[in-house]
């Protein structure tokens, strides 16, 4: 009885709804947790893949990186890389979020975007607050 009342107890202690990592890809849904739908990929203005990093990217090519980067934020563990690939091979990219933490009422994570193209690594960081809808919020 005491072993189940400290598995309930533990399971209680994750900041954010935190699975496992994930690929996404053009042809795939193999990337743990569901597609963000459309509202949420919207509030996310664009990410870190809309600054610099992913100038030159096709419009696919950051929408496949910008669903990374929810499913990063939203289901992976610290340090738990979502890999990315665009049509054909190239683009592709990873995103890591690092341990959750509470700004007020809000869970927010820090997070990093690496793409490659042309054999050339590029990278971003920032951070991100979940708001109540289920969006993510970049802080600029």
């Amino acid at each position: 009885m005491a072993l189940v009342a400290a598995a309930v107890a533990l399971s209680g202690c994750s900041t954010v709804g935190l699975g496992g990592g994930g690929a996404v890809s053009s042809g795939s849904a193999a990337a743990t947790g569901p597609a963000a739908p459309e509202t949420i990929i919207a509030a996310m203005d664009g990410g870190l893949i809309g600054g610099s990093i992913g100038s030159g990217l096709s419009d696919s090519a950051r929408r496949i990186a910008l669903q990374a980067e929810y499913r990063a934020l939203e289901y992976s563990p610290a340090g738990k890389a979502v890999d990315w690939q665009g049509s054909g091979g190239a683009p592709k990219g990873s995103v890591a979020a690092a341990q959750p933490y509470r700004v007020g009422s809000q869970d927010c994570r820090q997070y990093t975007q690496t793409v490659t193209v042309g054999g050339q690594n590029r990278a971003a960081r920032g951070t991100a607050c979940r708001n109540s809808d289920g969006s993510w919020t970049p802080l600029t």
